[in-house]
């Protein structure tokens, strides 16, 4: 069986991108590419479920990445996480933003902010699957609710 190339991956060798480490970006950085993936997760997600205009996608989606669902998430996966990926949630959580999203309490934007910047982490160290793990756990615990 032959393995998979990482998207991240390809994104480096099509644009000769060289290796970084990103212990050295800030928490906010990796928060701007993290949204980024957790929001083509559920782009993704929304998409598969069936074809619909791209208001009603945008609509169902929004649902899942607004800041106070968000925070909603990663409050059922913190005993999930690893020691490692604690640490990189909490910098992101304590990181000073520099905007306010709307409709969000400043508690619900830090703990979103700490998703993303440990979506980011992950996505950047080549951890795809840990990803999805930690949302896919999140999203079932809080559809039992």
């Amino acid at each position: 069986m032959e393995e998979s190339i990482g998207v991240l991956t390809l994104i480096k060798e099509s644009f000769g991108l060289k290796e970084v480490d990103i212990r050295t970006y800030s928490p906010l950085t990796l928060a701007y590419i993290g949204d980024a993936v957790y929001d083509l997760i559920f782009r993704s997600v929304v998409v598969q479920r069936g074809n619909a205009p791209a208001n009603k996608l945008h609509h169902q989606t929004i649902r899942y990445v607004k800041a106070p669902a968000q925070a909603l998430l990663v409050e059922k996966i913190m005993e999930e996480l690893t020691p490692e990926e604690l640490a990189v949630y909490k910098r992101g959580k304590n990181a000073k933003p520099y905007t306010m999203a709307k409709n969000a309490t400043m508690a619900e934007y830090k703990k979103a902010t700490g998703l993303e910047a440990l979506v980011g982490y992950l996505y950047l160290t080549d951890q795809m699957e840990r990803v999805l793990e930690l949302v896919q756990s999140g999203l079932h615990k809080l559809e039992r609710e």
